[in-house]
């Protein structure tokens, strides 16, 4: 039987070495400076994206793949492999991703075995699945037993996404003018995860950093309890701020496993320089 091949987008923020390492195809986004468009994570990375980002004066926008992309992806994928296709996308409430995914299923019709998965998360909680699927799929496990998998998996874990300032959400329209300025005057830090359903919703609004940090320490307690936990960091150019919250969740927490990762420049677009988020799961 053939192994089964895992293809995910870039806005899952997997290191580049552990996706080579897995085998794991990944599809860029694109995010556009005006008329500039660059490949999220080929043409552009995360630093010089924030770079950028700090030096323009409006917000990018960004865009999903087309399906075309998808049906080249797939072909080559599956002419390397011989097997079936688990592709893993950003949550459908967030972008077209998903939709283009199975647009190119749909044109494919019978040719190449695919299953396209809504993850119903962004960043590295896409990216933490595509890699347990990957590990799967290297230890010989059918795609039955991988879909399955991901599905248990991503109800366990949960995101804690803090965002450094308010700037983007208001760029971005998520917040009114009015709502930034007061919120920036008083230093509040809004607490982000993603629902069930895969949107985005805020969880708290806690003034200042530290408290914001000891906040989402509660909120993983509450969740988890004393259980042993996979944790990763995810930092949008913040690495003070990751190695703060590694310090915090090592002392608070058994921990299993702890990583770090990049937010990237589509995401990176949306959350804004500064942004922090853990990732987790129990072990």
């Amino acid at each position: 039987m053939s192994q089964v091949r895992v293809v995910t987008d870039s806005t899952a923020d997997i290191p580049a070495d552990l996706r080579k390492a897995l085998n794991i195809e990944m599809v860029p986004l694109k995010v556009h400076f005006g008329t500039e468009t660059y490949r999220d994570s080929v043409d552009i990375g995360s630093e010089a994206f924030f770079e950028k980002l700090a030096a323009y004066s409006s917000l990018p926008t960004t865009s999903q793949p087309s399906p075309v992309e998808f049906v080249e992806t797939y072909k080559r994928v599956a002419a390397e492999s011989g097997g079936p296709i688990i592709s893993i996308h950003l949550s459908s409430h967030m972008s077209g991703t998903y939709q283009s995914a199975l647009l190119a299923k749909s044109m494919l019709e019978d040719e190449v075995d695919v299953t396209i998965v809504d993850s119903l998360t962004a960043s590295y909680g896409i990216g933490m699945l595509a890699v347990i699927a990957a590990e799967a799929a290297r230890d010989g496990k059918s795609k039955e037993e991988i879909v399955s998998m991901i599905a248990r998996i991503r109800k366990e874990q949960n995101i804690y996404f803090l965002v450094d300032t308010l700037e983007y959400l208001q760029k971005g329209g998520r917040i009114g003018r009015a709502a930034a300025l007061f919120g920036s005057l008083l230093n509040i830090k809004p607490i982000l995860s993603i629902s069930d359903e895969g949107e985005v919703y805020s969880v708290d609004k806690v003034r200042g950093q530290k408290k914001a940090m000891a906040r989402i320490m509660e909120l993983i307690k509450s969740d988890y309890g004393d259980k042993s936990l996979h944790v990763t960091i995810a930092h949008a150019n913040n690495i003070p701020y990751a190695e703060e919250m590694s310090a915090l969740i090592k002392e608070q927490f058994r921990i299993e496993s702890l990583n770090y990762t990049v937010i990237g420049p589509v995401i990176g677009t949306h959350a804004g320089p500064g942004a922090i988020a853990a990732f987790v799961r129990p072990a």
